[in-house]
Order: structure tokens, then C-alpha cells, then sequence
């Protein structure tokens, strides 16, 4: 997938109950200091178009996970990615962020301990991100628009079984979302510095000419015990759906993925990955 190769790609962290404990990177963040206890720790950066180093290799992926030669943990983290338009002022600040899009993204992660940064657990190179080549179109970001309707899921297939790696959870449950997302994304572009496992991704932004589009995924949602405790290998299959609840329901949904059909699915975003090791 080379489509997105000109836009940003930012993720927030701590956007979901529970997840960075699940995770095991909950001690990464105890100085970070937020408004709101329940809220998002951060934002960071897994690619930014003409960086030189990690941060400048396009990594994302439609059909692989290319696992990392590192000796380390990989795994999936489900989530629901937003493609948006960037707007600034003549300073370089972002101005306006509006969500185009949106569709199943995995921001697939290592998990490894000393990272001073988030994003050096993120991208380690070409497939290790995915993105739905379907996406919905975005009528309003906010109540009473069409993601009202929609849940995200997600699996993994190992040697012909299909398991439930995240909980089926809706996504109006993301604890920022909609207006009270865009409003704390657009102050912590702006705002945010280099302490802790944080990165200034304002300033980066600025350093790349101010992309005038970005992909952003908006924090991962939380695992079964399967998923918290088995991690990818290769010739795994991962498969993260953003579906419309009401048109169907889990157990479809469930069979549709056993299937290999989801993609011929309307009201549904689905991304499949085969992991493989190069």
C-alpha cells in the first residue's frame, strides 16, 4: 500500500480503558502529568514523509506484518484509524484537523522494555503497520453521525483456528472521541515536548513542510486474555474489522472472518494480514 506515503502518521496513546496495563507499558507514562486522569497520556509519531531514520520508512501494509529481526515480543494492537485533512497557521501550527475517513488499522507493536520512545516500538521498517484498503466515508465527527453505529473486533487465525484477540467494543466507548478528541489532538500537536516517552511532533511536522494530510490512529482497544498473552508468529493471521452494529451483529461478524469474506461486506472495514518473517 503506497497510497498514504505523502501523510503523516500519528498515533494517540492511553485512549482506551485498560489497554496500557494489558500492555504492560503503563509504567512508561507515570510522570506524564494529564487534565483529564481518564484521558490520553500522548501522542506519537510511526512515520513522518522525508525524516531521515526510522521515522521516514513507510510502514504501512494492507495484507503483511513483517515481523521484526529483533529478538522480541510482536503484537497486535486493534484499533480504529482516521484519515484527516491538516490545516495550519503561518506559524506552523495546527489550526484545524478534520477526519475524511475512517477504517480497521493495526498498530502493530514490540514489546520490549527500555524504549525511551513510544515510536521506537513502532516502526521498525516496511509492513510492520496495517491499514483497511477499505475505508468509510465520514459524514460528521460528532453525535448523531455514521460512526455512532460502529464496533471494532478483532482475530487471530493459527494453525486453521480462528480466536478472538480484542474485545467487540463500540466505538463511541474510546474515552476522548469526536469534538473532545479533535480539540485535545490539535493542543497536543501544538504543545506537546520531548519528555518521557513523548516526542515534539509539532515541531516534526514542521521540519516536513506541514503535510497537509495525516493518518491517525486513535488508541488501541483492550484484549481478551488470548490476546494479552500470546503474541504473533509467523504464518499467523490477523484480522481487525470496524463494522456497522446496525446492520449486523457479533456472530456474523465472527463467521464472516472464519469465512474470509469480510471483505465483500458492505458497512464493514477490514483489515487481514498474513505474518510473515523475512
Amino acid at each position: 500500500m503506497n497510497d498514504y506515503t505523502s501523510y503523516v502518521g500519528f498515533g494517540v496513546a492511553g485512549n482506551f480503558a485498560l489497554h496500557l496495563e494489558q500492555a504492560g507499558e503503563s509504567a512508561d507514562f507515570k510522570d506524564i502529568l494529564t487534565e483529564d486522569p481518564n484521558g490520553p497520556k500522548g501522542m506519537f509519531p510511526f512515520y513522518i514523509p522525508g525524516r531521515e531514520g526510522q521515522l521516514g520508512i513507510y510502514p504501512i501494509s494492507s495484507d503483511t506484518i513483517l515481523l521484526s529481526e529483533e529478538e522480541c515480543n510482536v503484537q497486535l494492537e486493534p484499533e480504529v484509524a482516521l484519515i484527516c485533512d491538516l490545516e495550519y497557521d503561518v506559524e506552523g501550527n495546527v489550526t484545524n484537523i478534520t477526519p475524511r475517513f475512517f477504517g480497521a488499522y493495526n498498530d502493530c507493536s514490540l514489546r520490549k522494555e527500555g524504549s525511551e520512545k513510544i515510536s521506537h516500538k513502532k516502526n521498525w521498517g516496511e509492513a510492520s503497520k496495517g491499514l483497511s484498503s477499505t475505508l468509510i466515508p465520514i459524514d460528521t465527527f460528532e453525535k448523531g453521525g455514521v460512526m455512532d453505529s460502529y464496533r471494532i473486533a478483532s482475530f487471530l487465525r493459527r494453525e486453521g483456528m480462528l480466536m478472538r484477540y480484542g474485545e467487540d467494543v463500540e466505538l463511541t466507548g474510546y474515552s476522548f472521541f469526536y469534538r473532545k478528541l479533535l480539540e485535545w489532538m490539535q493542543k497536543q500537536i501544538n504543545t506537546q515536548s520531548d519528555f518521557g516517552p513523548l516526542e515534539p511532533i509539532g515541531a516534526y511536522l514542521r521540519e516536513a513542510g506541514c503535510p497537509k494530510q495525516a493518518i491517525i490512529s486513535i488508541g488501541a482497544t483492550r484484549y481478551t486474555h488470548f490476546g494479552e498473552t500470546n503474541f504473533l508468529e509467523q504464518g499467523d493471521e490477523v484480522i481487525v474489522v470496524v463494522y456497522d452494529n446496525k446492520t449486523y451483529c457479533m456472530n456474523p461478524i465472527l463467521s464472516f472472518a472464519n469465512k474470509g469474506v469480510l471483505a465483500e461486506k458492505e458497512g464493514v472495514s477490514a483489515l487481514v494480514q498474513k505474518v510473515i518473517r523475512a
